[in-house]
This record gives structure tokens, C-alpha cells and sequence, in this order.
């Protein structure tokens, strides 16, 4: 009888230091986005994890969650997009005049939006791509191009209101399926599956990383940790249940972040930018194309800020010339404080979503306090400062 070894558990289960230590940046920013709004919580007396301003907080950073997808990718490929701002005010712009003035109806007003985000990005990609021109300077033409041509669009004016149903992007909510006593039924139900399923999947990888001999960490840690992870969005949902239930974007969102995960996880593509920002030359010599993965994020990036430009002017009600103004600093900040790192190569999608509601949950909470808009400014350049020197500092602790 052939005996076959099989990977147990027990000898790839590392202590819970190493184990931490292996994750520390993921755990660390973690930990930060937790002491930021215990923090706050504190400080303002209760009111950020009221549930009306749990729904402005998932409003006013959907946008920003939305691009910062977009821009890990194009970080991790090792470039920059320094336009999306100005594409967010262009392409609400372009909806402004398509539905607005034109009269044309939310689903045709989509999906030419869409494409139009797409074009812009697939025009500056291509010169980064294919014609090697660094990325920092095409898009910072970009930026200045269509901010001029949002400007020219609008008429140096707002157009708004939108119709009603445009308006259902950002400022609409799921629909309640039955009455649960002051509770909204659906936003419940779905949290207890989205709670219940990411359990799942997390013992799943576990399970698989012990199968192909990938340490882990122990058993009681996992369950620990994952059992506070399930407990927070069950708190949340709860929360968002109390008052309107779970506005439309959130579930745009949701189904993006699912997205780009499997993405990056467990498709070619997502590895090959990987590889790519790595070390593009030897990802070249492997007979990969890497001018054609470099146009792709670029493609993706304008679509994604195509979309986000929608949500703002649909949550606006109204386009704006000066719409999106400093988006791009905000979301390349999420990215970074997430453990994107400069030289490309490094990043996770669950950690661009972490920076994004860390800068979101500081402007939200600064903001509840009254503090001024040039010391918000401050405090966030230093906690991006902070995160690049704990970045740095981990790399070269290991190095």
C-alpha cells in the first residue's frame, strides 16, 4: 500500500508574533483605521457611529473607494494617475449634458459615460504604453486637459438637477422586502450572508494554504480575529438597518472591491501586473505583453473615475466645473497608506479600501469637530508621511 504525505496542519502553524509580524502592514492599518474611530467615537460624543452618519460616511467616500480599486492597480503596475480628478469633473459633466440637457435616459447616460472614461484613459495609456512617455507627465496633461474641457462643457456653470432615477446612484437606497419591526429587512439579511460568507472563505484559503505547506497562523487566532471581523459588519449593518438601510452605492461598492479582489487574487492578468511592477524587464523576457497590461490599467483607471464622476454629480445633484479638485490626492493617499508601495509591485485591494475609509473616517470626524480645512489638510499629509516611513522602515527592518 503506497503511503502519500500529505501536508498537516501542525507543521505549517507559525506562532502568532510571526504571524503578525509577516502582516504587519496590513495589521498595522488595520489597527489604525479601529484607534482613528474609537477615537473620534470618543471625541465627538457619540455621533460618528450614529447610524445617519455611518450612511454619510459611506456616501461622501464611496467616489473615493471606487478609484482607489482603479489606482492600486495602476500603482502596482508602478505608475501614477495624477487626471482622475479632473476625469470625475469631465465625466460629470458629460452625464450633466447627456441627461440634463439632452434628455437622455440613466441607462444610455451610463453607459456612454462609461465608455467616454474608458477612451480617456485608453488615450493617455497609450502614450505611457506604447510610447514610454512616464506616466507622472501624461496624466498631469491630462489633469490640466480636462479641466479645461469640464470647464468648456459646462459653460463655466453648473447643470443640474438630474432626473430622479440618476439620482438613485448615489443617494438611493436598497429596497426594504418586509417589515421587521423598525429594522430594514433586506440590508439584515444581507449582512448576515456577506458576514457568514466572508467566514467561509477565509477558513476555505486557510484550508488551502495547509494543503499547499503556506504557513498559518493558529487556529484560535484565526478564529478570533475572524469572528471580530464578522462581529464589526454585523455591528455596522445593524447600524445602517436602524436608519434607511443600505444606500445603492454601497452595494456598487461591495461588488467592486469582490471584484478586484478575485481579480488580483486568482487571475492571470491580476498576476501578470503584479509581476510587472515588480520588475517589468524580466516580465517582458517571459513573453508577457507588458505594453498591453500597462494600457489595460490605464482603460480600467478611466473607467472607474468615469464612474465615480457619476456618483459625485448624481450626490451633487448638480455638475460642477470645480468638481473633483483634489480627488487624486485623496485617492493615490489611500492607496499608499493602504501599503501600496511607490516602486510598484506591492498592494492589496483590502488595503486601498482601508486607506480609503482611514482618510475618510479623519475628513468626516474633523469635520464633526469643527476643525478648520488647512489643519484637516495637515493632519492627513501626516499621516501619509507616517505610513510611507512605517512602510519604509518594516522593508528595511526585514532587509
Amino acid at each position: 500500500m503506497n503511503s502519500v504525505n500529505h501536508p498537516t496542519e501542525e507543521k505549517h502553524v507559525v506562532s502568532i508574533a510571526s504571524y503578525i509580524r509577516s502582516n504587519i502592514r496590513e495589521y498595522g492599518m488595520l489597527i489604525a483605521l479601529v484607534a482613528i474611530m474609537v477615537f473620534f467615537q470618543i471625541y465627538t460624543g457619540g455621533i460618528l457611529f450614529k447610524p445617519v452618519n455611518i450612511t454619510n460616511l459611506v456616501l461622501q467616500n464611496s467616489f473615493i473607494v471606487v478609484m482607489a480599486l482603479g489606482m492600486l492597480l495602476v500603482i502596482v503596475a508602478g505608475h501614477i494617475d495624477l487626471s482622475v480628478g479632473s476625469i470625475v469633473g469631465f465625466i460629470g459633466g458629460v452625464s450633466a449634458v447627456l441627461t440634463v440637457q439632452l434628455g437622455m435616459g440613466f441607462l444610455p447616460a451610463l453607459i456612454i459615460s462609461l465608455i467616454v472614461g474608458g477612451v480617456i484613459g485608453a488615450a493617455q495609456g497609450y502614450w505611457i504604453a506604447y510610447h514610454r512617455i512616464p506616466a507622472f507627465i501624461v496624466t498631469l496633461a491630462g489633469m490640466l486637459v480636462f479641466r479645461g474641457l469640464t470647464y468648456i462643457i459646462l459653460g463655466n456653470k453648473n447643470i443640474g438637477p438630474f432626473p430622479s432615477d440618476f439620482q438613485l446612484i448615489s443617494t438611493g437606497f436598497i429596497p426594504d422586502l418586509f417589515d421587521m419591526g423598525g429594522l430594514h429587512s433586506t440590508s439584515i439579511i444581507l449582512t448576515v450572508i456577506g458576514a457568514v460568507t466572508l467566514f467561509v472563505l477565509a477558513w476555505r484559503r486557510r484550508q488551502v494554504n495547509v494543503a499547499h505547506g503556506i504557513d498559518v497562523e493558529p487556529f484560535s487566532f484565526f478564529l478570533v480575529q475572524n469572528l471580530i471581523v464578522s462581529g464589526a459588519i454585523l455591528l455596522l449593518g445593524y447600524l445602517l438597518s436602524t436608519y434607511r438601510g443600505m444606500p445603492n452605492v454601497l452595494i456598487v461598492m461591495l461588488a467592486l472591491i469582490i471584484f478586484y479582489s478575485f481579480v488580483t487574487r486568482r487571475t492571470t492578468v491580476g498576476r501578470r501586473i503584479y509581476a510587472m511592477g515588480g520588475n517589468e524587464k524580466a516580465t517582458k523576457l517571459s513573453g508577457i505583453n507588458t505594453e498591453r497590461l500597462t494600457f489595460l490599467t490605464f482603460v480600467n483607471m478611466g473607467v472607474l473615475a468615469g464612474l465615480a464622476g457619476m456618483i459625485v454629480a448624481a450626490r451633487l445633484n448638480s455638475a460642477t466645473p470645480k468638481a473633483g479638485v483634489g480627488f487624486e490626492l485623496d485617492v493615490i493617499a489611500a492607496c499608499f497608506i493602504g501599503g501600496a508601495s511607490a516602486s510598484g509591485g506591492v498592494g492589496k485591494i483590502t488595503g486601498a479600501v482601508i486607506g480609503a475609509f482611514i482618510m475618510g473616517v479623519m475628513n468626516n470626524g474633523m469635520s464633526i469637530i469643527g476643525l478648520g480645512i488647512d489643519y484637516q489638510q495637515m493632519v492627513k499629509g501626516l499621516v501619509l508621511l507616517a505610513a510611507v516611513f512605517f512602510d519604509v522602515y518594516n522593508k528595511n527592518k526585514a532587509a
